[in-house]
């Protein structure tokens, strides 16, 4: 099976879509690692289907290299599902993972344990060789600690806190596979992957 280009500069994005799509006999690298540049594709969607088919379908025409994108955001239901779609950039043009923490937990300041609930949602785009185009997505529900915990992960993840008390930021890469939005939507994604497979060998 051909590589599978990542719409994304992210290795730690790359890391988690490996740990899954390889044992499919998959193997996939960044758009840089392939030698192009998507820095300057705009996410003007106003949902996460719809700026992940862009970046998918952007790569796809770069390459044509059947390619993965996904929009992931963190939704606080207290904030009315933000950041949203505006999750990477919350806290400005140049955010960083530690500025827009420290928005989103100005924002929270004054919300009570009861009123933090969130969840984070991946949704993957995935175009084949022939162009059919295959949308999946995955959901985590949680809440917004009150300071970050933890020392892995990347972005709001040290201040997600999962149903067993603990933050995104301080699970195994293997636990956090199993309950993560993005683990889910992988999952969800590799199921319909299988089933083109398996047509295809018809």
């Amino acid at each position: 099976m051909d590589t599978f280009i990542i719409a994304t500069n992210n290795e730690k994005k790359l890391l988690e879509l490996n740990r899954i799509l390889n044992p499919m006999g998959i193997t996939s690298q960044t758009a840089r690692q392939a030698g192009i540049c998507l820095d300057n594709i705009e996410e003007t969607g106003t949902t996460f289907e719809e700026n992940a088919r862009i970046k998918a379908r952007a790569a796809f025409i770069l390459t044509g290299k059947p390619s993965i994108a996904d929009d992931s955001g963190l939704m606080v239901d207290a904030l009315n599902g933000a950041p949203g779609v505006y999750t990477a950039r919350y806290s400005g043009e140049n955010a960083t993972d530690k500025s827009n923490i420290e928005k989103l937990l100005y924002e929270m300041r004054d919300k009570p344990q009861a009123d933090r609930t969130a969840h984070f949602v991946t949704t993957i785009c995935c175009i084949l060789n022939d162009g059919t185009e295959i949308i999946a997505t995955g959901k985590c529900t949680g809440t917004i600690g009150f300071e970050p915990i933890g020392n892995g992960g990347f972005g709001y993840d040290p201040i997600f806190m999962t149903r067993d008390g603990k933050s995104f930021a301080q699970l195994s890469a293997d636990e956090k596979d199993k309950i993560s939005h993005r683990g889910n939507a992988i999952r969800q994604l590799k199921k319909k992957l299988e089933k083109c497979i398996k047509s295809e060998e018809i």
